[in-house]
């Protein structure tokens, strides 16, 4: 009976044992379930704040136009189709430059988010050529970015093709591996990749936005009533927005304490499996252990299950968690659409107000504008009825019912008045001498005529003799011209032997007008302007002018006034040579400090004074001192 009881009790310890261990693995278990949860919750919640913190980040960028989605419209029958085509891009955020995308990109780096972008003119030359069959489902919306999204379009579709049945799209993309293929449900299939049917977020995202479409459709019926409302929903979605953050922290809260509940059952499974050792080591002391062993070993049982309960209880709490977390999250996305909407309609509505008081101050400033010329028109008229009533002695309505006098074609009455008006002017008052005046006048009047006559013919025959003294002048000079030019090149080679030397009418047609040039040519040089002569040389083609002109039209003596005081000796014997030559003509006075000029004259006469005496003239006769 022993040997039973101890077989019995040893059974039970197995039992109990079996028990323990489907216990210890039921609650492993559960913690690994416990902890996927917790894990799988972290990460959802990481993946959803990194997602909107990048596209926060993205929106804000500099150059950020909005994702694709928000920038294109689509045919409701062809949203899965395009969805699929165009891929993880549409939910992209489009930036309008290269030079944007390529810092807002450097900055997710530096953040270690997730995120991707479009640069509008990434891809401006490339020429591509989508299928059109898809691509006249899709287009952008009418904005400042409308050629660049369109032109976008055409090149995230370029490879993509369309086929009518899910057999014939397998069949290209399996024949083609250069192409994508799409149905119209949605199917994208690829030589490297098969999918059929729309990805959850895709289909999400596109729902979503059709969703925001119909609603933003609906609400645009009138900015200016919805403007309150809009208010109210702007409040209320802060609130909620506030009460769902507050609903998920409480729920992370409560999955802390699930989770330090696990860890408290853990604790207790420790305990029992000590307990559990203890027992066992008890067993061979006696039957009643036994008896002991047996009872713990249900209540072990007991505690194994309610283990497995609560992690069960564990379990559903987590993925109730999950669900109210990604509603949480739904929630959020819906309201923040419907504040971005709120905030856009605000703007319209801001702007059309603008307008319309724009619009309310020109038609206050035009009837002010109105009322300012309504007043002008009225002191007019008073000013009308004034005149009448003063001038002429009538009444407004007797001017009025009298017919007003034919005027002659185009000549209104105010016109006739003013010329009326004019002509008064003219006449003056009454003179009664004025028939006296103009009797004085008249005579005045024929004696100026007659003067003036006078003059006339006096200018006529002015203008006859300046004419003819013009002739002459003209006469006179071209022969003086001719005689001059003709002596000076003569003269110019006595002084330069083999130079060349002329002069030139700057005017030949106006010898009145006409100025002379002198051109001067030294021998053995090749220039012809008196500026780059020599002194020496300047000062010998001005005597041979001199003397040209001496020659040309001779006078009984000349007088120069050291005429030779630059030349040089050989010079100076070229200009008494020529000296000598016109003492057989002339008398020549020179004023000179040169002892040859003074060594060629007849007579030197010179001044002289004692000290504090009085000025002499000393006369020396040079001929005879040399007799």
């Amino acid at each position: 009976l022993a040997a039973a009881e101890l077989a019995t009790a040893h059974a039970v310890t197995a039992e109990a044992q079996r028990v323990l261990d489907e216990a210890v693995t039921a609650h492993a278990t559960a913690s690994s379930a416990a902890a996927a949860g917790a894990a799988r919750v972290e990460a959802l919640q990481a993946s959803i704040d990194a997602q909107a913190l990048s596209a926060q980040t993205l929106r804000e960028a500099k150059g950020s136009v909005g994702t694709l989605l928000d920038l294109i419209d689509i045919d409701d029958d062809w949203r899965a189709a395009v969805q699929a085509a165009l891929g993880e891009s549409i939910a992209a955020v489009v930036i309008d430059d290269t030079a944007n995308a390529r810092a807002a990109l450097s900055h997710l780096r530096t953040t270690k988010n997730p995120g991707a972008v479009l640069a509008l003119d990434s891809l401006k030359s490339a020429a591509v050529k989508p299928v059109k069959e898809l691509r006249s489902h899709v287009r952008a919306r009418t904005g400042t970015h409308e050629a660049g999204v369109n032109h976008l379009l055409d090149v995230l579709l370029s490879r993509v093709t369309f086929a009518s049945s899910f057999d014939a799209a397998v069949d290209s993309a399996l024949r083609d591996p250069n192409i994508i293929v799409v149905t119209r449900e949605g199917d994208r299939l690829s030589a490297t990749s098969l999918r059929v049917g729309l990805s959850q977020v895709s289909a999400e995202a596109l729902a979503n936005a059709q969703s925001t479409a119909r609603d933003a459709a609906a609400r645009l019926v009138d900015a200016e009533l919805a403007l309150n409302a809009s208010r109210a929903s702007l409040a209320d979605a802060r609130g909620s927005e506030a009460r769902a953050a507050t609903r998920a922290e409480e729920e992370r809260n409560n999955a802390q304490e699930h989770d330090i509940e696990v860890a408290g059952l853990e604790q207790r499974e420790s305990l029992l499996r000590t307990r559990l050792t203890e027992i066992e080591g008890r067993l061979g002391n006696d039957s009643e252990a036994r008896r002991d062993a047996a009872r713990r070993s249900r209540r072990i049982e007991q505690e194994v299950q309610k283990l497995a309960d609560a992690m069960k209880e564990v379990e559903r709490i987590v993925n109730v968690l999950n669900a109210r977390q990604r509603e949480l999250h739904e929630e959020r996305a819906r309201q923040s659409t419907e504040m971005r909407e709120i905030s856009r309609r605000l703007d319209e509505a801001r702007k059309e107000r603008q307008a319309n008081e724009k619009s309310l101050e020109e038609r206050r400033e035009l009837n002010r504008r109105v009322e300012i010329e309504q007043g002008e028109v009225r002191v007019r008229l008073e000013g009308a009825i004034d005149t009448l009533r003063r001038d002429l002695e009538v009444e407004p309505q007797v001017a009025i019912d009298t017919a007003a006098p034919e005027l002659p074609d185009g000549t209104t009455p105010i016109l006739k008045v003013r010329e009326l008006e004019r002509e008064l002017r003219i006449m003056g008052p009454i003179n009664p001498l004025a028939l006296e005046e103009f009797e004085a006048l008249s005579q005045r009047n024929t004696f100026l005529e007659e003067q003036l006559e006078d003059v006339k013919n006096s200018r006529r025959e002015l203008v006859k003799v300046i004419k003819q003294v013009d002739l002459e002048i003209q006469q006179m000079f071209a022969s003086a011209y001719a005689d001059v030019r003709d002596n000076f090149a003569k003269l110019f080679a006595t002084l330069f032997p083999g130079g060349n030397g002329r002069l030139v009418l700057t005017m030949p047609d106006d010898l009145l007008n006409t100025g002379i040039e002198v051109e001067a040519k030294p021998g053995g040089k090749n220039i012809k302007k008196l500026s780059l002569l020599s002194g020496g040389e300047r000062a010998l083609t001005a005597l041979a002018f001199l003397f040209a002109v001496f020659r040309s039209r001779p006078s009984p003596f000349y007088v120069m006034d050291e005429v030779e005081a630059a030349l040089d000796d050989v010079n100076l014997h070229r200009f008494l040579g020529l000296i000598h030559e016109f003492r057989q003509e002339a008398q020549l006075l020179i004023v000179s400090h040169q002892k040859r000029t003074m060594e060629a004259g007849d007579s030197l006469l010179g001044v002289t004074m004692q000290p504090g005496g009085s000025s002499r003239v000393v006369v020396e006769r040079v001929a005879a001192q040399s007799a």
